[in-house]
């Protein structure tokens, strides 16, 4: 195979990763509003948990859930655990969530999202040794549930055009 071959197959195999990070990079910009790392982080981590899981490794995962918590300030292994348990799910369904529709994809992330929020909760809660306010899981579910679609959207363009790539490499 020729060197720009595997430059290719390389670039399409961190594709999802990088891209990840990109988003939660750009989510990080300070605007004045609630932190939406942690939104499009679940959101990303899913979408290619589900329809590029070769790409979206376990390893990568930890990656994006410690980028984003240095990205939040969250204390360390709070997204890295909530990034995997949601990886680990994604995977169990995702021969199912395959073939089904954008509307029943987007109510199994949002069943995911709510449990994403819950470990979420309890794990700041334990390690912090006090609850925090219940609003900030709220928001955070509101965030990634009502992100998923343009995300979804977006990284469906960009799948369909690297399994395109793919089929014709």
């Amino acid at each position: 195979m020729g060197l720009l071959r595997r430059l290719d197959a390389w670039a399409r195999a961190t594709f999802p990763a990088v891209s990840t990070a990109l988003l939660m990079m750009l989510a990080a910009a300070p605007v004045g509003l609630p932190s939406a790392v942690p939104a499009v982080a679940l959101a990303c981590v899913f979408f290619w948990s589900v329809f590029r899981p070769a790409a979206m490794a376990p390893p990568v995962c930890f990656g994006i859930g410690l980028l984003q918590d240095l990205l939040g300030f969250a204390p360390l292994g709070i997204g890295i655990l909530t990034l995997l348990v949601v990886h680990g799910t994604a995977l169990r369904v995702r021969r199912f969530l395959a073939r089904q529709s954008f509307l029943a994809v987007w109510l199994v992330f949002a069943g995911l999202a709510a449990g994403a929020a819950l470990l979420g909760f309890m794990l700041q809660a334990a390690l912090n040794w006090r609850l925090p306010p219940p609003a900030l899981g709220m928001v955070q579910l509101a965030l990634s549930v009502g992100f998923y679609p343009a995300i979804a959207a977006l990284l469906t363009r960009l799948h369909k055009a690297m399994r395109r790539a793919e089929t014709l490499g």
